[in-house]
């Protein structure tokens, strides 16, 4: 019989340990197996088999079942229910030769089950057999595994937001389909090159180091690079004083996306080198996108800053400050906006407001408004009026759309506020007895409804007033009731405009859903 002899992928470096009390049945067993070409360790006992496992590259376990202090069958339990222990087991016995003994063996674990008198040939192709069958179940855990991890580091890098964040991701998906030191260098879209260093072997290596690095080292591998795995130098790739060594590099890109992913192996098997053209493919298509996103958010947020005014010069006794926070995880234009205009004798024009939507056409009905409100405040209209024109102005050239709007006119000569509010959440007025939302309320613009009379507010000596867009407060699976009560608590009348703005934004922004757009007054300071 030739196959099992001649199989070098099978038998070249393949370690049988041979467990039997009998030296002379352990010699015998060896020999023949020694003949076949495979490396042979021998072990008398069940304890010391099961330290031969736990200590020696074994591949394969020739079991006898009647050993002097256990069973076989408990022998092979014991190497099956270890994860780190588990390999192919064969029973070789000239003793526990019954039907039951081989189906107890069987059930309990063994891969197969021989009795004595045994053929040499017969001994032989059973362990080829078994390592066959067990080498190609390996190739194929290692195989799903891969895929699942790869399937993995792709979702990762469809969800980064950030450089940075994809850069490290790309590098940790190559470093554990190979199970080896990898880097990935990314050309981001500030036209720097982004490069992230993840060893799979680093317990300590929880957060993959990332920094910007000449664009030359992606320049030069992207020139020199063919379409397939090219062997490089790790330090020289890479660019670091680490210690040199053989390295693989392999380079990706569509339209500007451009990656390469580097790997300190001199070789990569065919299996692995298909699986990181779809990691390195997916990957490139992943800076695309980012790309994309980053220069439309980038235009959207300079666009949506162009419409808002700048902050005003204050009256004596009077602090502004405001704030204008982008939605985190979209690039469209938003409604959201405030306005500040002066209006003389130190009177200032106030309002906060969101129109529905998240597009180029909410931002201009939104420009229309804020410019239509303050004409009609320079008109000398109050607020309850400036609403009810903007209603009327809104059905008229924009029927479908609504809004939320709440204007007050601030006099600090006389120390009053007034107020009225299109369906927006109520500003807060802090004082040093506390704070409390303004009691004003009204329908939002666009459901054709008047609006009612202003309501005037006096102020006390010292004050605090915060106007703020719901995407300040309102949050996916957040109770909104909860979360005003917080924003309550959290307005005081003693930190400056410019210091609770920065503190409310830090409490509350967190992953933005929606625009935030934020107007604080402090009065009485002077």
């Amino acid at each position: 019989m030739t196959g099992p002899e001649t199989s070098t992928e099978v038998v070249d470096g393949t370690t049988i340990l041979v467990v039997d009390d009998n030296a002379g049945n352990r010699y015998v067993a060896a020999s023949w197996l020694r003949r076949a070409g495979y490396r042979v360790v021998e072990a008398a006992t069940g304890t010391e088999a099961l330290d031969r496992v736990a200590s020696d590259p074994i591949d394969v376990v020739l079991l006898d079942v009647g050993l002097p202090d256990m069973s076989g069958f408990e022998v092979c339990e014991r190497i099956k229910a270890d994860p780190v222990l588990a390999r192919p087991v064969i029973h070789l016995s000239a003793t526990a030769i019954r039907g039951e003994d081989r189906a107890q063996g069987l059930t309990r674990g063994a891969d197969a089950y021989l009795v004595e008198p045994v053929e040499p040939d017969e001994l032989r192709a059973t362990v080829w057999s078994v390592l066959r069958y067990h080498r190609a179940r390996e190739a194929a855990e290692r195989l799903a595994a891969r895929l699942a991890g790869l399937s993995r580091a792709t979702m990762a890098m469809n969800a980064a937001v950030d450089f940075d964040e994809l850069t490290t991701t790309i590098a940790s998906g190559a470093a554990a389909l190979a199970q080896v030191p990898a880097a990935a260098l990314v050309a981001a879209s500030d036209r720097t090159v982004r490069r992230a260093v993840v060893d799979p072997a680093d317990p300590e290596d929880d957060l993959p180091r990332c920094d910007a690095v000449p664009p030359r080292l992606l320049d030069r591998l992207a020139d020199t690079l063919p379409d397939g795995p090219v062997a490089v130098s790790w330090a020289e790739a890479v660019d670091r004083g680490e210690d040199d060594g053989p390295a693989s590099a392999l380079r990706f890109g569509f339209r500007s996306g451009r990656v390469a992913i580097v790997l300190r192996t001199p070789e990569l098997s065919t299996e692995l080198r298909d699986l990181l053209a779809q990691l390195g493919n997916a990957a490139a298509l992943a800076v695309d996108s980012l790309q994309l996103y980053v220069e439309e958010h980038t235009l959207a947020l300079t666009l949506q800053r162009a419409f808002l005014p700048s902050a005003p010069a204050a009256p004596p006794g009077v602090e502004v400050a405001v704030r204008y926070v982008p939605a985190a995880q979209n690039t469209e234009i938003g409604g959201d906006f405030y306005e500040v205009v002066e209006l003389g004798e130190g009177r200032l024009l106030l309002a906060i407001g969101d129109v529905s939507g998240h597009s180029i056409h909410a931002a201009t009905v939104m420009v229309e408004l804020r410019h239509a409100l303050r004409a009609y405040a320079v008109e000398g209209h109050g607020p309850s009026a400036i609403l009810n024109r903007l209603e009327t102005m809104l059905r008229q050239y924009h029927p479908r759309e609504f809004a939320t709007v709440c204007v007050m006119v601030l006099d600090a000569a006389r120390d009053v506020v007034t107020v009225a509010n299109a369906g927006h959440l109520a500003p807060l007025l802090a004082s040093p007895e506390g704070t409390v939302p303004l009691a004003a309320h009204g329908p939002m613009l666009g459901l054709r409804r008047a609006h009612g009379e202003d309501s005037v507010l006096a102020l006390p000596p010292r004050w605090t007033l915060v106007l703020y867009t719901d995407g300040l407060v309102e949050k996916r699976g957040v109770d909104l009731d909860a979360a005003l009560e917080d924003l309550r608590a959290a307005v005081s009348v003693d930190p400056a405009p410019e210091e609770l703005g920065d503190q409310l934004l830090g409490r509350f922004a967190g992953v933005r859903e929606d625009d935030i757009a934020l107007l604080i007054l402090r009065g009485g300071v002077g």
